[in-house]
């Protein structure tokens, strides 16, 4: 396999974007799409607007890569995450946990990241990028619900509805925290959860 060596100038390039993308995180959450601007976004990384759409080659385009870069990074951080845990009950707490404290840590990426999942029409309609999204977040909760059937700590299960009811009660949690309907800690929240989806599944 041939491993091929990164430049300074990939290097450069990779920082600039992950700069770029923080800074148009940022402004998504606080303005949408729709009100955000190419222009504010390259003066909030501090570049000419022309240099910007060297990296990027539309708002559209910087919208939809935000959104793949918070959602690819959590995936990681989940299925890391759950991998590491041994056993079904703590691998649903890692799973939970991980995601729960992301949106803690990254309001900003899950304002944007609720917007999107939240139904109508919006910037990242038509994206295969955008449809997987989901898909893939579910693979990584069936995945582990197949490891505990085949562990012998789950019984009979509906794998994938239950991976996608697991993923809208997650989705519910975070969103009750970031609109500060719960003011609880979150641990006591994410023991709670954890509790109803065990009881549910029959850990």
């Amino acid at each position: 396999m041939t491993v091929t060596k990164r430049t300074k100038h990939d290097v450069v390039w990779e920082f600039r974007c992950n700069e770029i993308l923080t800074a148009a995180r940022k402004l998504f959450a606080k303005k949408g799409f729709a009100e955000a601007t190419m222009e504010e976004i390259a003066a909030a990384t501090g570049l000419a607007k022309g240099t910007l759409y060297l990296y990027f080659k539309s708002k559209r385009d910087v919208y939809l890569k935000t959104l793949q870069h918070g959602t690819a990074e959590l995936l990681e951080l989940a299925a890391g995450n759950v991998q590491q845990a041994i056993g079904i009950r703590a691998k649903v707490r890692a799973l939970v946990e991980t995601r729960v404290k992301y949106a803690d840590e990254n309001r900003d990426f899950f304002k944007i990241y609720l917007t999107e999942f939240g139904g109508g029409t919006h910037p990242a309609a038509g994206s295969k990028e955008f449809r997987d999204l989901p898909l893939k977040q579910a693979a990584v909760i069936e995945n582990l619900l197949r490891g505990g059937a085949e562990s012998g700590e789950l019984g009979p299960l509906d794998f994938e509805a239950a991976a996608f009811t697991i993923q809208d009660m997650v989705r519910s949690l975070i969103t009750r925290r970031l609109l500060g309907w719960s003011k609880n800690e979150r641990n006591h929240d994410v023991d709670f959860l954890c509790g109803f989806i065990c009881g549910a599944i029959g850990c």
